[in-house]
């Protein structure tokens, strides 16, 4: 299973993104096909939060509008949500302890977390951090191949 980040949904999202036409293409793609694919929640919020907030995006997306593109990708027959469970947090724990993660990082292990607890094979996303989490393959699909 591929799981998304929350940069790809951002740029798959906002038109004025120069990676506009590679992000929508790939979770149009996932969201289209067959087979399973995820999307963390915590990256559902973090996508709203990003493209809602007037400092980040002049101007930003209307909230209606951040809540239906978050409806839209809901509606994909092949969309698992990635939620923490009972047993999220010794593995999360490992995680930040073994690649020694300090504040804001906290993030991405929580995400890596879910990934690996829910038996994500991989993760496509364009933030070189998660570099961090060997056990993670990530992906970059806005780069050529």
């Amino acid at each position: 299973m591929i799981a998304v980040d929350t940069n790809l949904l951002v740029y798959a999202h906002r038109e004025d993104s120069p990676f506009h036409e590679r992000a929508y293409a790939s979770i149009d793609r996932l969201a289209g096909g067959r087979a399973a694919w995820a999307i963390p929640w915590p990256c559902l919020h973090e996508f709203f939060a990003i493209v809602t907030h007037p400092r980040i995006y002049a101007p930003p997306t209307p909230p209606a509008a951040a809540l239906d593109q978050i409806d839209a990708w809901l509606e994909s027959p092949s969309l698992m949500l990635l939620s923490e469970s009972g047993e999220h947090w010794p593995l999360l724990r490992e995680l930040i302890d073994s690649s020694r993660i300090t504040g804001p990082q906290v993030h991405d292990a929580r995400i890596a977390a879910l990934c690996l607890r829910h038996g994500v094979r991989e993760l496509w996303t364009a933030d070189r951090d998660f570099s961090r989490f060997p056990q993670l393959f990530v992906t970059n699909p806005l780069v050529g191949k």
